[in-house]
């Protein structure tokens, strides 16, 4: 017998069209009805609707490696309630200044030693000065220059900026949308769900491919999570990278002992991403380290095919290499190289 699957109401081609309006399109893709219909499956045949889908678009048994690091932490004036770095909360992460180029240089040479091909920048602002683009140009310059892919992420970007970035050899810019436009104040009040769609739009014109997801875990219902897998998938187009982060719960911030999810609800997440957006990679992001082996196999099963790779994110531990790879060997799967 033959599970149900689950489509759009109306389905427009997914184009790479830098023309395109970086918001919901007339003719909704994905109504949050359809989303949550997919959510609602039995778990068995979404899982295998979702691995149909990522074999039409997708090698079987492979995983893209990123590398993430801090190349400024702490002191973000932002109220994001899941974050540590926010000057407002009191958490433990102690500010660091700008890294130099040489030593961002030197860890992603190790990265990209250590099998990873994208290497990320991440900087705790609300945006970047002028005086901070030409710093992190010099270091998209630099990795670049290893044969890595890069990627950026630093908050609310001024018009111009991208296109600096973009100059520079910027390949990716992420920019999560975090959660749904319902749920989105009771997360965050120092910045405006048009602010994040606004920073897209400007990664898109300046023609540097998007990184773009949520977190989930944050107290929210699952019809948050289909509206928020509803907003990413009717982005037009919708994001080349979609990562899906699990709350990743820090004392001293606002969400610190909020009820845990339901792994098996993290792995429908996955899931309904990979059915929504069939050519993105999504990536299995911040949690992992909570997640046990059988859970991360079910995320790559029902459709992640992006890790990201190395001792930290940011500010929160993540899986070690050595574990990370032998966990692919028991798997089957192998990295994807540059």
């Amino acid at each position: 017998m033959r599970c149900n699957s689950i489509q759009p109401e109306l389905v427009n081609d997914h184009k790479n069209d830098k023309g395109k309006v970086l918001k919901n399109s007339e003719s909704c893709r994905w109504p949050i009805k359809a989303v949550q219909a997919l959510f609602d499956m039995p778990f068995n045949d979404l899982i295998f609707q979702a691995q149909q889908v990522h074999r039409q678009h997708h090698e079987a048994n492979t995983v893209q490696l990123s590398t993430l690091i801090s190349v400024k932490t702490g002191g973000c004036p932002e109220d994001c309630g899941y974050c540590p770095q926010a000057a407002r909360y009191h958490t433990g992460v102690e500010n660091q200044a700008m890294l130099s180029v040489d030593s961002v240089v030197t860890a992603a040479a190790a990265a990209k030693e250590q099998g990873a091909t994208r290497f990320c920048m991440g900087a705790a602002w609300r945006g970047p000065k002028q005086r901070d683009i030409e710093s992190v140009t010099e270091m998209i310059s630099a990795v670049k220059a290893l044969g890595m892919e890069t990627c950026a992420t630093l908050g609310m970007l001024k018009p111009g900026q991208a296109k600096q970035l973009g100059k520079a050899g910027l390949d990716y810019y992420n920019h999560n949308l975090d959660t749904s436009p319902d749920y989105y104040d009771a997360i965050i009040s120092t910045r405006e769900y048009q602010d994040r769609l606004d920073t897209l739009q400007e990664v898109r014109d300046a023609g540097i491919n998007v990184c773009c997801g949520g977190i989930v875990g944050m107290g929210e219902t699952r019809e948050t999570r289909a509206g928020l897998v509803a907003q990413l998938a009717n982005l037009n187009p919708y994001p080349e990278s979609v990562p899906i982060n699990h709350l990743v719960q820090v004392e001293g911030t606002p969400l610190y002992g909020t009820a845990r999810l339901d792994p098996l609800e993290f792995v429908r997440t996955i899931a309904v991403a990979r059915i929504t957006m069939p050519k993105a990679a999504v990536r299995l992001s911040a949690g992992r380290r909570e997640m046990s082996e059988a859970v991360q196999a079910l995320c790559f099963l029902a459709g992640a095919n992006s890790i990201f790779y190395g001792d930290k994110l940011l500010t929160t531990g993540n899986p070690e290499v050595q574990q990370d790879q032998a966990l692919l060997n028991k798997l089957g799967m192998r990295s994807l190289t540059a």
